[in-house]
């Protein structure tokens, strides 16, 4: 008989994230050469450099959700006597601390993230160094690398540039509340109106992205409605599961990240070093794509192409809002996976086929992100005229491991989202939902459920069923330990 008490839900949720990070191959403690390295690491001292540029003055600020505490990037913009505007993305330079051939490295070259699961994070680095020393922290006079650009009254980036630079952050801002004081719904937040000119600024950044978000839709950038499904706990319980969606703060760091992606891959281009691309590949399933707006009305090209695409979409986030969500979520699933690949100057990979550009890395999270560390590291060696400090076999390697990684910690996320979905739906067995489906192949067919926001497999009257699709259905089973849950058609 098991005498060991019970435990909790963040207790258990605990227990069975380690689990399934070891089985996946990813490490869950820092080893003892890690932390006797980070033990002698104080503060870092900033010193006289005549490369690096003194941006203290600009009206810094960061906007992350409202625990982060791992912040790789803050913002400011300027505007020009000719109607443009001067964006700065700064990013943390984890570089300075975390740097090539250290143990603090070749512990964030394993798994490659920092994986958040519901009641624990596992961070790439650790906490001395992402949530403090390495992040770019309210009040605290860091270097940073600096992706400069110049947006055009189009929306068009006319120039860009990257350079290192110190930097302080002036305001440490929150998503929600800051987009329902953008959109007209609270006052301005006190963090942002006790800094001068701040509110003006941060207007200004949020008119900004907007212009370059609708230049991209225009060139075929897909208007997806996509949210977050984040489990509440009410003291060491989950309450419920909470839908976070996309709003106007997050729409500034989304659009201002994806041009400072695309300004950091032309940057190593034009300096002929190579860089790894995150692509997302024109999709394999657009026959299913086409047959879903078919049923809608729409008439779409038999050979893929983003932009159709997007008016098909644009035209139902307008006539069918209600429904827009699921059809988001069924063309992401369609869609399929972004993966990193190598770029050697003058060979050119495939795009990001949903953000319909050309040239675009991963750059701007290197506390949490190692293929932006690597980045990182030849933006400074480009900068400096040094040589490329990776051989083209390593960073082909790293690419193809950083893709495999990603895989393992997506697979993770997910079954302990699910995990703590079970552990809210297992007193609801043999309730009934309205369901989508979200995916359907040899392996199974999954739907998804809105309230409480969670998806699972469909073990019975899955028969004919395709993405998209429709159908009432009844909880049947949950397993908490293995993230399982499963639905039969009604």
């Amino acid at each position: 008989m098991d005498n060991s008490p019970a435990l909790n839900h963040r207790q258990l949720l605990i227990k069975i994230a380690r689990r399934a990070m070891l089985e996946r191959g990813l490490a869950v403690d820092f080893p003892a050469q890690v932390m006797a390295e980070i033990n002698h690491i104080n503060e870092v001292r900033t010193v006289p450099d005549t490369s690096v540029i003194d941006l203290k003055y600009l009206p810094w600020c960061s906007i992350d959700n409202d625990s982060s505490e791992d912040l790789d990037q803050i913002t400011a913009a300027e505007a020009q006597k000719d109607g443009s505007v001067k964006v700065f993305v700064a990013i943390a330079d984890v570089d300075t601390i975390a740097s090539k051939n250290t143990p603090l490295d070749g512990f964030a070259a394993v798994n490659t993230l920092s994986v958040y699961t519901p009641a624990v994070i596992f961070p790439m680095l650790p906490e001395k160094l992402s949530t403090d020393l390495t992040s770019l922290k309210l009040g605290r006079e860091r270097y940073a690398m600096v992706m400069e650009m110049t947006i055009a009254p189009s929306g068009e980036t006319t120039s860009g540039n990257v350079y290192r630079a110190l930097v302080i952050n002036k305001a440490k801002l929150a998503y929600n509340s800051t987009a329902l004081w953008l959109d007209g719904k609270a006052p301005v937040p006190q963090n942002t109106a006790s800094v001068a000119g701040l509110a003006e600024n941060i207007r200004l950044q949020a008119e900004t992205a907007k212009k370059m978000k609708a230049l991209r839709h225009l060139n075929g950038a897909l208007s997806l409605d996509t949210f977050e499904a984040n489990p509440i706990f009410h003291g060491d319980e989950i309450s419920e599961i909470e839908a976070e969606k996309q709003n106007t703060a997050k729409d500034i760091i989304e659009d201002f990240m994806i041009g400072a992606n695309g300004v950091t891959a032309r940057f190593l281009e034009e300096k002929n070093f190579p860089s790894i691309r995150r692509v997302v590949h024109t999709p394999k399933n657009w026959g299913r794509i086409v047959e879903l707006a078919h049923a809608k009305g729409f008439l779409l090209p038999d050979n893929p192409d983003a932009k159709p695409l997007e008016d098909f979409l644009t035209q139902q986030k307008k006539y069918d809002p209600e429904h827009f969500q699921d059809l988001s979520l069924s063309v992401i699933k369609l869609l399929g996976p972004g993966e990193y690949c190598m770029e050697i100057p003058g060979e050119k990979t495939d795009g990001h086929f949903s953000l319909a550009v050309k040239d675009y890395t991963h750059s701007t999270a290197p506390n949490r992100r190692y293929c932006d560390l690597l980045t990182q590291r030849l933006l400074k060696a480009a900068i400096s005229g040094a040589p490329v400090p990776y051989k083209t076999e390593e960073l082909q390697s790293f690419a193809a491991h950083c893709t495999q990684k990603e895989n393992d910690v997506k697979k993770v996320e997910r079954q302990l989202d699910k995990s703590a979905a079970a552990l809210l739906l297992s007193t609801m067995i043999g309730k009934e939902f309205d369901a989508i489906v979200t995916g359907a192949s040899d392996k199974g067919t999954w739907v998804r459920i809105n309230n409480p926001h969670t998806e699972g497999r469909l073990m019975s009257g899955a028969q004919g069923l395709k993405v998209g699709d429709r159908a009432k259905v009844k909880l049947v089973r949950t397993d908490v330990e293995n993230g399982f849950i499963d639905f039969a058609k009604i």
